[in-house]
């Protein structure tokens, strides 16, 4: 291993990106910021043409930690998985033996790497996970109510122990282990890394190590990404748990809108039940946004089974790939 300083986290951040400028300088700013800092910030954008790129090189020649490499085929025009082959050469020219993924979309606070990587550095665990949290400052109704579908915490003090890159370390020789994060799919990468590094070690889930995360959704785009997310899910293979549970919910509403001709007591019962999927893992955190947040989030709720059970199961029958905001420019 290369020496550090004692001020210095034998860490190296890496973080993947293709035409982030709206984000890129918040990003940058806060890992830049991190305190001890990383040996090193690896940003692979896989060829912007809104000018990330440029920013990036004048960064990168402002501050040595800051390491830019622009690399085309980490976009969907040379690869099934560009985020994931994104992070593959990032991780790859990474210097440390200690690697923390972050999100271009996210910010995070000046102890978040400290916190993330403490188990590693330690000797103590091989890989750890943060989670993330909604970015207060700048969320919509609609993040608020699609938030814990997403694995997003309302609150940077909840608990978590959900998988996501937005936040997540581990070690080189984990990763080497793994294979790489898989790139042949779009979206649901982190989902089938989380699978394999579950298989050969136990996670370490830190409490205080969120990605703060600003996604900007309306009511449609929430949809959009749910529906992206279990199409991926019926492409890979994995979470059928997750598609029968919602297709459960999907008959029982079907059965109790069908049984109104003789009684009222399965709605009632479903609408009970209902009430229980979209509060129960936040309300405390949740009645805090008011009104309009709560009745958003028991809508996208109902909404949640049927998106998922219909895209999960139509992605088991098709290979259409998918397509990002970032390579279709929309």
């Amino acid at each position: 291993m290369a020496r550090y300083t004692a001020s210095m986290q034998p860490v190296s951040v890496v973080v993947t990106e293709l035409n982030e400028i709206e984000d890129i300088g918040r990003v940058v700013s806060s890992l830049l910021a991190q305190a001890p800092p990383a040996t090193e910030v690896i940003i692979v954008d896989g060829g912007s043409t809104d000018g990330t790129w440029e920013w990036l090189e004048a960064a990168a020649a402002k501050d040595g930690r800051l390491v830019a490499i622009r690399d085309e085929t980490c976009s969907l025009k040379f690869s099934a998985g560009p985020v994931s082959r994104g992070r593959n050469v990032a991780i790859q020219a990474a210097k440390s033996d200690f690697i923390a993924c972050a999100d271009a979309g996210c910010t995070y606070a000046p102890d978040w790497l400290l916190n993330l990587t403490a188990p590693l550095v330690a000797g103590d665990a091989e890989y750890a996970l943060g989670g993330s949290c909604l970015d207060a400052s700048g969320c919509t109704v609609w993040d608020v109510a699609s938030a814990p579908f997403f694995s997003i915490r309302l609150s940077p003090t909840e608990p978590t122990k959900s998988c996501t890159a937005r936040s997540m370390a581990f070690t080189k020789a984990l990763w080497e282990r793994i294979g790489g994060f898989p790139e042949q799919v779009l979206v649901g990468e982190d989902t089938l890394f989380d699978f394999e590094a579950r298989r050969q070690t136990k996670p370490a889930f830190i409490a205080n190590a969120k990605a703060h995360y600003r996604p900007g959704n309306t009511f449609r785009s929430a949809c959009h990404q749910m529906a992206r997310y279990a199409l991926s899910d019926g492409q890979a293979g994995v979470r059928w748990s997750r598609l029968f549970r919602n297709a459960a919910r999907c008959v029982l509403e079907v059965l109790a809108l069908a049984s109104l001709r003789w009684t009222v007591v399965p709605l009632l019962v479903i609408l009970v039940l209902e009430s229980w999927f979209a509060f129960h893992s936040d309300w405390r955190h949740l009645v805090r946004f008011g009104v309009k947040a709560v009745l958003a989030r028991y809508a996208f709720s109902v909404a949640v089974p049927w998106v998922v059970a219909v895209n999960q199961m139509r992605g088991r029958f098709t290979k259409q790939p998918l397509t990002n905001r970032q390579n279709t420019g929309t």
